[in-house]
């Protein structure tokens, strides 16, 4: 591959090449800094014509004496350059820390400066060991050299841009001046981008805004789809970004400060002044050091700002489905029922139903987290891919809890077969369990198979198989297996029940099909679907927009359709059908295989459309579906697919849309399938765990007396209306409630039960106890109400389940009350009658049905809410 220098090389790629000894491909650069490379060097490939990359590298002593730095042998040496002796010697560019930083296009390049600036420092941070007070020391000289000589960049927000999480704009001169500002640029597509998220929100933590620093999202994209304003912001919401966030679509940030690669976060000083550079992932002990040293350094000097800055979260309010942003779904090929699992990702849990869209199992809670045990105390964080072996197991791709998980049907339980809730970087693997870190899993898939030696069996099928799960590790480019029993595999290696290997990629993000699996590279691979007859893996290839393919009998990578030849070239993108090559995908997520028709179905995801290849001929065309109104279904970034068992239909999880989608491939139909939450057995229980929201009145309800008859009858009367948006009991469903009294002496005919279908109200007759305070030292007495229903909105069912809490203290009418209690008794009590006969009091609540994102409210006659 002929190249030519464009400019001189910015020093802090020489840096960023020492970490990968002599290898001269443009990703093995992306590696070294875990990020993605744009513009340096132009080659006359047609990658480069889009996004030239980097392929220089260079040994230096800073490669194997700082311990920050790697050398592996998944990097394997090329031939070298003969550009790459440029970089032996300092480039001319850099300056000493103290030399003006200049941020004019006419003077020196100011990102050079700042990264040689910024390579030095961290070099001198390197060989200070762990001396935490000479580190300090360091970074405070920097700070005092760069801000007495860098002046603020002349760079600034153009007008007209989007913004996400904030009400109005904000600019480095105005809003953002007197902060230390952290600029992230990111594409929301890079996994690299989705690794240094949490380390940010660390730092955010840390710092709030009122304490001095601001994080500011610098959306910059790769892909075309990621221009998209509306596409952004669900990006920003799946990802849990509460930063401000602009989107930069015509990438002015990135070119007026000679930005390089994906992610790189620059840190400015309180008047916009240039301090430090990071590039990639896996830097938050530097990031935590500058960000803290310069706060410390501009509030003694008086130049941090405490003001806020106009946040208001871009999420959601409301969505029109139970589920959010659903990853991954799969069918059940065993056992006789037919059942389905999805990854509602968004939710952070998994979700198993039946073929109607019935919900037989709620698995994690809607809060993220790394827990293993039942199924209400398990917490999974985003999880994508999921895969059922036999009947009663389905594993889970934990993605960022980097873990594998097992859900066993049998127990009920959760638990972990790999990975530990920290990324890893191993890019070998060998070990067991929590063990073997990984790094943002995406997919698996259950294959089995025999022992591959060299035994001949007179008769195959009375071999024995093996279970092999099958992983998409994005984080790391590769292709790696869960042995779940002994196995002998490619090349008669041998792997004990339980290892967890690297089966196929370098960990180079690249396109590179050959026949030795572990020098194939793959780009952020992201489904998988086995075509168990002919013995291959298909994969979602999806930073090289490629559908590509694995032999599961010896391990060769072979091209299927898109990407392109040059394993260089990951910006063969389009939304083309045609065959091999010709073919063009927009960043695939999701594959599935169908036997019965011999197709591959992909989920194409960036052109929001489903497509299938013949697997035979590698054809690639386009799939139209039509819905009940005639009009042809537009998707918003599929990403999971999955067939029935009978192959006709196939289940879509339409990520943006927040849905299920069954489309019928004999006749091209499609449409929503309604997921219905019944209310298990076990949810009856009134313990406060399960309760789920309570609402509780402000004031006691007060048992009047007269005549000295205490009150022997306490009526409460529930009644249920909707909110205005048709929220309603569901029909036919179970409408469960129970009833919690005070103490035995109190009672109740029933104490619970079922609604009766149709019905809109409960009346519950309460037996007050007599002869005996209602309460002790004048102290109220709780009655519970435990509702577990069933509701609807239009086309949509879900469960809410709560709690009504009402406190009851008896009183004399001679009582002497304070005014806020009559008015409190007079105006929030729909309906009380007191007869001196019957004895009796009654209390209407109206209970209000609103959708499943909102809490229910109880209400008065008057409409007033009057509970907490």
């Amino acid at each position: 591959m002929e190249l030519f220098v464009r400019r001189a090389l910015p020093p802090v790629f020489h840096h960023a090449i020492c970490q990968t000894k002599q290898s001269t491909s443009v990703t093995a650069f992306r590696r070294c800094t875990g990020g993605r490379t744009s513009p340096t060097i132009k080659t006359i490939t047609s990658a480069q014509q889009h996004h030239p990359g980097i392929a220089l590298a260079s040994t230096s002593p800073f490669a194997s004496s700082c311990r920050r730095c790697f050398h592996s042998s998944s990097f394997p040496s090329h031939r070298r350059h003969p550009l790459s002796s440029l970089l032996r010697a300092p480039s001319a560019t850099v300056s000493k820390i103290g030399t003006r930083m200049s941020s004019s296009p006419e003077g020196q390049d100011m990102m050079e400066v700042l990264a040689g600036n910024s390579n030095q420092l961290a070099d001198d941070i390197c060989a200070a060991g762990n001396n935490a007070g000479k580190r300090q020391k360091l970074v405070m000289d920097y700070l005092k050299a760069a801000d007495r000589d860098g002046k603020g960049v002349s760079a600034e927000f153009p007008d007209g841009l989007d913004w996400f999480n904030v009400t109005e704009p904000l600019t480095l001169q105005g809003s953002l001046r007197g902060k230390v500002v952290v600029l992230d640029f990111f594409t929301y597509c890079c996994i690299n981008c989705m690794h240094i998220l949490p380390n940010l929100k660390r730092l955010e933590h840390l710092y709030p805004i009122e304490q001095g620093l601001a994080v500011i999202g610098v959306h910059s994209a790769k892909f075309r789809n990621e221009k998209d304003s509306n596409n952004i912001r669900a990006a920003v919401e799946r990802y849990e970004i509460t930063h401000p966030v602009v989107n930069d679509n015509v990438m002015a940030m990135w070119r007026k400060l000679r930005v390089q690669c994906w992610p790189t976060l620059m840190i400015l000083g309180p008047r916009a002044n240039p301090l430090f550079v990071i590039l990639g992932e896996g830097n938050y002990d530097d990031l935590k050091l500058y960000v803290g040293s310069a706060i410390r350094y501009y509030r003694e000097k008086g130049e941090l700002k405490t003001h806020s800055l106009p946040i208001d979260l871009s999420h959601t309010a409301g969505l029109a489905s139970h589920l959010k942003f659903p990853g991954k779904v799969v069918c059940c090929e065993a056992g006789e029922e037919e059942l389905y699992a999805v990854s509602d990702s968004g939710n952070h849990r998994i979700l198993i139903f039946e073929p109607n869209g019935t919900v037989r199992y709620t698995i994690g809670g809607k809060s993220s987290g790394f827990v293993d045990g039942g199924f209400r105390e398990a917490r999974f964080n985003a999880p994508q891919g999921v895969a059922f072996r036999g009947s009663n197991e389905l594993y889970v791709a934990d993605n960022e809890n980097h873990a594998i998980r097992l859900i066993d049907l049998r127990t009920r339980t959760v638990s972990t077969v790999a990975g530990n809730g920290v990324q890893g970087n191993d890019r070998t693997g060998g070990k067991k369990g929590r063990e073997q870190a990984l790094s943002s899993p995406w997919d698996v898939a259950v294959y089995s198979t025999r022992d591959l030696d060299m035994s001949f069996h007179v008769d195959e099928s009375k071999a024995p198989l093996k279970d092999v799960l099958l992983i998409a590790i994005a984080g790391i480019h590769q292709i790696w297996a869960i042995f779940l029993e002994d196995t002998i595999w490619w090349k008669f290696k041998k792997y004990p029940a339980g290892s967890c290997s690297a089966i196929a990629g370098s960990g180079h993000e690249q396109n590179r099909n050959t026949s030795y699996p572990h020098s194939a590279a793959f780009a952020q691979p992201s489904g998988l679907a086995i075509n168990r007859e002919v013995k291959e893996v298909y994969l979602a290839d999806s930073e090289s927009s490629a559908i590509r393919k694995i032999s599961l009998t010896d391990g060769k990578v072979m091209a299927v359709a898109g990407g392109d030849r040059n394993p260089l070239d990951l910006f063969a993108f389009g939304d083309v059908d045609g065959k091999g090559y010709e073919a063009k995908f927009q960043h695939p997520l999701g594959v599935a295989y169908n036997a019965k028709d011999g197709h591959i179905y992909v989920a194409d995801t960036y052109n929001h459309k489903i497509k299938k290849i013949d697997a035979s001929t590698n054809c690639a065309a386009t799939c139209e579906f039509r819905e009940a109104n005639g009009g042809i279904k537009r998707f918003s970034e599929p990403a999971g697919l999955c067939l029935d068992r009978t192959g006709q239909l196939l289940f879509i999880a339409d990520t943006n849309n927040h849905e299920l989608l069954v489309a019928s491939l004999p006749d091209g139909t499609i449409r929503p399938l309604k997921l219905h939450f019944p209310v298990p057995e076990e949810m009856d229980s009134s313990s406060a765990d399960d309760r789920g929201t309570v609402l509780r009145s402000k004031h006691a309800i007060k048992l009047h007396s007269g005549d000295g008859k205490a009150v022997a009858m306490l009526r409460l009367l529930f009644t249920f209306t909707s909110a205005g948006k048709g929220t309603k009991l569901t029909e036919g469903a179970p409408q469960r409630w129970s009833l919690t009294l005070p103490s035995t002496d109190w009672g109740c005919e029933q104490t619970n039960g079922m609604l009766e279908d149709g019905a809109q109200s409960l009346t519950l007759p309460i037996t007050v106890p007599q002869g005996r305070a209602v309460s002790a030292n004048g102290n109220p007495v709780t009655i519970e109400i435990d509702f577990n229903l069933n509701l609807c909105e239009g086309d949509l069912c879900f469960p809410k389940q709560f709690t009504v809490r009402l406190d009851v203290r008896q009183e004399q009418d001679n009582d002497d009350d304070d005014d806020d209690d009559d008015v409190f008794f007079r105006n929030n009590i729909l309906f009380e009658h007191h007869t001196q006969r019957q004895r009796q009091q009654y209390i209407d609540i109206v209970l209000v049905l609103v959708s499943r994102w909102k809490q229910p409210s109880c209400r008065n006659s008057a409409g007033e809410r009057w509970w907490s």
